[in-house]
């Protein structure tokens, strides 16, 4: 029996900041002549993105001036950031209050109540604390407190993908239970200092956000038309997930914890990688289940970067309209991390796209994760 991703909710921060004006305010965290100014305009410019959500923020930045108390000029004190204890403190204060958000909202949308939740399978890469915002969910969201709870930590931009796996295990064992799975994760608050171009790549493109899900092992629901709620979208039925890490490539995607933040790596080679393995592997994974990538109608991609999507469309031989939705997200709210491809199959579902569809998303490793929805 297939899984069904009955509802989805999504949140953001409540400010928001254009991309050419965050490429101005980090001037004086990581540009030292004019010269690395115009490098780090462009990378900013190339980076796919228009706008993004960010904790930090006070105000929104449409005017040039962005209010925020987190981060300020380098100086001999200060030459790389915040802490790490002073980041994760940020991340404490906000993290279970976007889950919140949108766990109600993907409630509302499956039309479940809260105490019917079985399992909760949360997400989370970009901060740590104990007891976490799966618990602090349980008594925000109004969720029982004896539910079983599973966290997914530490994996990336794929991690979501591991969540619905988890999820579709638990309702292959118990076909009666709903799972519930929520994304949660500040990116922003892992901005780098100093001049290093790979990194300030990875500044450019990252943001924070929450998305969540409920899965149950059968369609069938109360009516709308009884409940008094207006129809929900048509629902994604999970049919299958795959994984492969490729070989050799441990040293160009990763995402370490160091005094100033967390600190991501990502070589020049991850392109050309995906370019290479994605294809083989993919047909080979599709291949027992029958099925062909010219059978698959629709893609959604995990965007981490333009460079990235388009690899992975020239891949699969794909145009670029096929990736689209993909690419839209990218530049209406940056790369998420994890919550990042709920939300590209949120939108996918409300513009009614064909199935069957493969979602994509790629990780430290270098790892590759799909799933088979219909």
């Amino acid at each position: 029996m297939p899984s069904w991703l009955r509802g989805f909710g999504l949140a953001l921060p409540e400010h928001s900041i254009a991309q050419a004006n965050a490429a101005e305010f980090v001037l004086p965290f990581n540009a030292d002549t004019e010269e690395q100014a115009r490098v780090l305009r462009g990378l900013y410019r190339r980076a796919g993105v228009r706008r993004r959500h960010s904790v930090v923020l006070e105000t929104s930045g449409d005017e040039g001036v962005v209010q925020q108390s987190t981060y300020s000029p380098r100086s001999t004190k200060s030459p790389l950031g915040p802490s790490t204890s002073e980041r994760m403190r940020i991340y404490e204060q906000h993290a279970s209050r976007l889950a919140k958000t949108a766990t109600l909202r993907a409630l509302t949308d499956s039309q479940t109540e809260a105490t019917d939740i079985t399992h909760l399978v949360t997400v989370s890469c970009s901060g740590f604390h104990a007891p976490g915002f799966d618990i602090e969910l349980l008594q925000a969201a109004g969720l029982s407190p004896s539910v079983a709870r599973t966290h997914i930590g530490f994996m990336g931009c794929h991690g979501a993908l591991n969540g619905l796996r988890v999820a579709d295990a638990f309702l292959k064992a118990d076909p009666h239970a709903n799972v519930l799975l929520c994304c949660v994760e500040l990116c922003s608050l892992h901005h780098q200092y100093g001049w290093s171009p790979d990194r300030i790549v990875s500044n450019a493109l990252f943001a924070d956000g929450a998305a969540a899900v409920v899965l149950t092992g059968s369609r069938s629901r109360e009516s709308s038309a009884t409940s008094g709620s207006p129809p929900s979208p048509t629902s994604w039925q999970l049919l299958a997930s795959g994984s492969v890490v490729l070989p050799d490539t441990l040293d160009d995607m990763g995402w370490r914890i160091r005094d100033h933040g967390f600190e991501m790596t990502l070589s020049a080679r991850v392109p050309e990688l995906i370019k290479q393995h994605l294809r083989p592997w993919l047909s080979e994974w599709l291949g027992a289940r029958n099925l062909s990538i010219d059978d698959i109608r629709s893609w959604a991609f995990h965007p981490g970067g333009p460079r990235i999507l388009t690899a992975a469309g020239e891949a699969l031989s794909l145009q670029r309209e096929q990736w689209a939705i993909s690419e839209s997200v990218l530049a209406d709210f940056g790369n998420m991390s994890s919550p990042t491809i709920l939300f590209i199959l949120d939108r996918m579902r409300q513009e009614a796209v064909s199935g069957p569809c493969v979602a994509l998303a790629f990780g430290p490793g270098l790892t590759i994760e799909a799933a088979l929805l219909a």
